[in-house]
């Protein structure tokens, strides 16, 4: 009986020892064949690396300004009694556009104007009288002076009166009208806009840095998204004598031909300013780039031999670049990558130095240097 338990506990011993012994073999044989077949490889995009034109500027946001602009307003107070334009219409200088009540002023300067005539005829009479010694040398005097004050008070009231009469102070365009006939008018209120278009400045400000590369009659690039396929051509025309003491920004006013009246004031606009002559960098795509805290890298395309079917086995290999300028999509690069490189543009998340991939170039990010946005 003992004899025939031991026997079954040493056919069970070995029985579960098989069974553990088999799982440790298998498990090593599958560690053994996964070892084997490597690192998967990862799917990227890719680019060669190719030089470019690059002209030196600097950018800024600007906005746009007439360069002769102003609301329209009276300067003495009254009752509107004709308004001589319509609204946009385009107007001269000089121009009458708007007429205040003005009888009460008109009957003043009548009477006033036959007072300093009655002061000059006195004072004509007098003169007569004075050199045939008729009368003092003081009479003459006090004459004169009554007519010197009839006729400042004719001026006075001329003025006034010229005041209730409306011009534009200079050409331009009209915009919308805020008043109507038969109103009351406070002196200052808006009566309309008058702006000049023929010519725009764009104001913009730089950082105090870029001060030793301005100077007036550069040429300045604007653009805005109102025509965002049109590109408006000007010059630098006053650089402010002064740099702001908050932000350490100098403004700068460029000058714009502006014929078709396409651009108006208080845009704003992008502004782009040359400073040097073209030149070539390496530039990639944006997407190629990754940003660290210890310096920006790429990944580059490199081979690692052929396969059984004589194919080339790529790997990803990690260089450190150092960037040059931006531009839309694209960066210069100035050191780390050569032309010709074949550089990764999408999936690098999954790389490491040394992974293996595979190129899939059906996808491609933006590659733009002026992107603009698309609709939906």
């Amino acid at each position: 009986m003992i004899k025939r338990m031991l026997i079954m506990l040493v056919l069970t011993g070995l029985v579960i020892g098989g069974i553990f012994g088999f799982i440790a073999f298998k498990g090593r044989m599958i560690k053994q064949f996964m070892a084997s077949q490597g690192e998967p490889p990862q799917t990227v995009s890719t680019i060669t690396a190719g030089l470019l034109e690059w002209s030196p500027k600097l950018e800024a946001i600007g906005s746009l300004r007439a360069v002769q602009g102003t609301e329209l307003s009276a300067e003495v107070p009254g009752i509107i009694a004709e308004i001589y334009f319509h609204q946009g219409d385009n107007v001269q200088a000089g121009e009458p556009l708007l007429q205040l009540r003005a009888d009460d002023d008109i009957a003043k300067l009548k009477s006033l104007n036959a007072t300093a005539e009655l002061a000059r005829i006195t004072y004509l009479r007098d003169q007569s009288q004075f050199k045939a010694k008729a009368i003092s040398e003081q009479t003459l005097d006090i004459d004169k002076a009554n007519l010197n004050v009839a006729t400042a008070n004719v001026a006075q009231q001329q003025a006034l009166l010229d005041k209730k009469l409306i011009r534009a102070p200079f050409s331009g365009q009209l915009g919308i009208r805020s008043v109507d006939p038969g109103q009351y008018l406070d002196a200052g209120t808006t009566i309309a806009t008058l702006q000049a278009l023929d010519t725009i400045f764009a104001d913009f400000y730089l950082p105090q840095q870029a001060l030793a590369q301005l100077k007036t009659g550069q040429t300045v690039t604007v653009k805005t998204d109102t025509y965002p396929n049109q590109d408006f051509t000007g010059t630098i025309s006053v650089i402010n004598p002064k740099v702001d003491l908050n932000t350490r920004n100098v403004l700068v006013r460029a000058s714009l031909k502006n014929p078709q009246h396409k651009l108006l004031p208080g845009m704003y606009a992008t502004i782009q300013v040359a400073i040097g002559a073209t030149e070539r960098f390496i530039t990639l795509p944006r997407t190629a780039i990754t940003f660290n805290p210890f310096g920006a890298t790429v990944f580059r395309v490199v081979s690692n031999g052929q396969d059984d079917k004589g194919k080339d086995k790529l790997i990803a290999r990690q260089a450190f670049v150092t960037m040059g300028e931006t531009r839309g999509d694209q960066i210069a690069i100035i050191k780390g990558v050569n032309e010709g490189d074949i550089v990764v543009t999408s999936g690098q998340i999954k790389l490491r130095n040394g992974s293996p991939i595979l190129v899939n170039n059906s996808v491609q990010p933006s590659n733009d240097a002026a992107p603009q946005p698309k609709d939906e």
